[in-house]
């Protein structure tokens, strides 16, 4: 999103930030983020003065204030929330206290009582009216509870203490939803004593954008730039609109021009490799990232993209370089790992494509494995596989039901089926609401020799799950497959479809049941659906057989020459043909 939607959260972290920067009111050194409960009976204990209410808060000494927020920290404990948001409230709008003002903020806030958090935070600005992170916090809640004109109003106090005061962040993550208010607030801002200021400029570019305004957006920052050219944000903004308004050229243009003139800003750089990765563009972004890694040789970021641009390439040895660089990593360790043994196995050096493999963790845990599997299937090591993930379910007992799986399937491509079965009745010994495992189960057993099995896993599959569409169509084609129960296959069935109502696989059970019924206009209705979404054959001789059914012999033709024409030797299709008279 053009606005760097990236939630409410972040943006109460940032203006928390903005007030942990600021002096103490206690000691006049920067806050340590301790305990919450030490730190405000910390603070209380040396020096705050909290002054009476006769209506709510009867507290006359600092006892009195420490006793009250170990009342509302023991009932935020049990889930009492009135009563610590009461309590903070009362606190805050009687002390002078930064940090019992920024607890109750952040209760408020969490608890998403706006009137609360605005109470306080007007509050606060009325005792301290040049606080900026006060004015921060009021600014960010009153947009977010729709007050514009105070937002806009809090906003020209801010730039009036700080002209370069960065706005972004409070807007982010709360701008508003419909274009109703986005038009009020823009027509606020448009009209506020400091609509000429960049940050306020920005803010409108922003809501412009989300109004599809990318012509208007695109002045409005170019406003900015030209009182602010240096700043990351309004670089980055004009880039992302260049795009999205869809003239490449001029993209390509403003971000050669903006690294050339910045190139001791790293992000601006960053994101003129990434836009010519995007455009397809790999050589020309090697070049690029190689220039980077020049000035910062230890960018991971940089590194990373480098040597994911450079297997694109077919330079490996050149990625190898790049990716060998990020083993120690904290953020792309495993990815680096991942990536050198793809790299290796592009240059068919298996054994240390393993080697890599094998040090992958995290997310791309299952599909490190699944490469090493076929490695081995292509080396004809099958049975080193089953081994190896032996192993693996002892060295990584957290992805057991992913290893058991994997198992079954190596002993299923070696038509061990008995043996795949055996594996997974133990993993569902071991792992008895694992929905996957007994899925895997499920797709293994035979509808009519194994049926009393296997009505029992699928109904413990709905127990589980009970609106999984997966499980309900899996139930569903069993009985359909069984032809029994069609009245229950068919809820089963019309329930998944409900939760996915555009899954051909779904479509096609229900087609088919929907036939066994004898309910043919249905049954034609629905499979004509699914063919359409998936061009199957077996779907497509399903629907045709519908159509039949119904005496619709023109239609029939007319998808039986179709599928002629898409699977010429299938030989499903000869059955179909045998049913037109000559």
């Amino acid at each position: 999103m053009l606005l760097c939607n990236i939630g409410v959260i972040k943006s109460i972290t940032w203006i928390k930030k903005k007030l942990r920067q600021t002096n103490s009111r206690i000691n006049g050194t920067t806050v340590k983020q301790y305990s919450t409960t030490f730190l405000l009976l910390g603070s209380m204990a040396s020096g705050t003065h909290v002054r009476a209410s006769e209506v709510v808060y009867h507290a006359n000494s600092n006892n009195n204030a420490i006793k009250q927020s170990m009342i509302a920290e023991f009932a935020l404990a049990y889930h009492d929330i009135p009563t610590a948001l009461h309590n903070y409230t009362v606190l805050a709008i009687r002390s002078n206290s930064t940090l019992v003002k920024q607890r109750a903020l952040n209760i408020a806030l969490e608890q998403d009582d706006l009137k609360a958090a605005l109470d306080i935070a007007t509050h606060w600005v009325v005792q301290e009216p040049e606080d900026v992170p006060a004015l921060f916090y009021l600014s960010h809640i009153a947009l977010k509870a729709h007050e514009y004109e105070l937002a806009a109003e809090t906003l020209d106090k801010i730039l009036m203490i700080d002209p370069n005061a960065d706005l972004e962040q409070i807007l982010a993550g709360i701008s508003p939803e419909s274009q109703t208010d986005r038009e009020v607030l823009l027509k606020t801002l448009s009209t506020s004593k400091e609509k000429d200021n960049p940050s306020i400029l920005v803010l409108i570019a922003g809501l412009e954008a989300q109004n599809g305004q990318f012509d208007h957006a695109l002045i409005t920052i170019n406003r900015a730039l030209r009182k602010r050219p240096k700043v990351t944000g309004f670089i980055l903004m004009k880039a992302n609109l260049l795009t999205v308004l869809g003239d490449e050229q001029e993209t390509l243009k403003w971000y050669d021009k903006s690294s050339r003139k910045h190139r001791d800003n790293l992000e601006v750089r960053l994101a003129e490799a990434k836009y010519l990765i995007k455009l397809n563009q790999s050589e020309t972004a090697l070049k690029k990232l190689e220039s980077i890694l020049k000035k910062w040789p230890k960018q991971e970021e940089a590194l990373f993209l480098a040597g994911l641009t450079s297997i694109d390439l077919k330079q490996y040895e050149d990625a190898e370089k790049f990716l060998v660089e990020l083993r120690y990593s904290a953020q792309y360790q495993n990815d680096a790992y991942y990536y050198l043994a793809v790299n290796a196995e592009r240059k068919q050096h298996f054994e240390t494509a393993k080697a890599y493999y094998r040090l992958v963790d995290g997310n791309l845990y299952p599909v490190s494995r699944r490469s090493m599997i076929n490695i081995f299937a292509q080396q004809n090591k099958l049975q080193d596989a089953l081994r190896f993930l032996t192993q693996e379910r002892v060295n990584y007992p957290q992805h057991a039901s992913f290893l058991y799986q994997a198992q079954a399937d190596i002993l299923k491509r070696m038509n061990n089926s008995k043996a795949a079965r055996r594996l997974l009745d133990e993993a569902i010994k071991n792992l008895p609401d694992d929905p996957d495992l007994i899925y895997a189960e499920v797709l293994l057993l035979d509808p009519f020799q194994d049926r009393v099995k296997l009505e029992q896993l699928l109904n413990r599959l709905l127990e589980i799950e009970p609106n999984s569409p997966t499980y309900l169509n899996a139930y569903a084609y069993t009985l359909a497959l069984q032809n029994r129960r069609l009245d229950d296959a068919r809820h089963y069935v019309e329930l998944a479809l409900e939760y996915t109502p555009d899954q051909a696989s779904i479509l096609d059970t229900l087609g088919y049941i929907t036939y066994l019924q004898n309910d043919f206009e249905t049954s034609a209705q629905v499979l004509g659906r699914a063919y359409t979404l998936s061009n199957s054959i077996s779907i497509g001789v399903r629907y045709a057989k519908a159509l039949y059914m119904q005496g619709k012999i023109t239609e029939f033709s007319t998808v039986l020459q179709q599928l002629k024409q898409k699977h010429p030797n299938d030989p499903q299709l000869e059955q179909l043909s045998s049913l037109l008279l000559p």
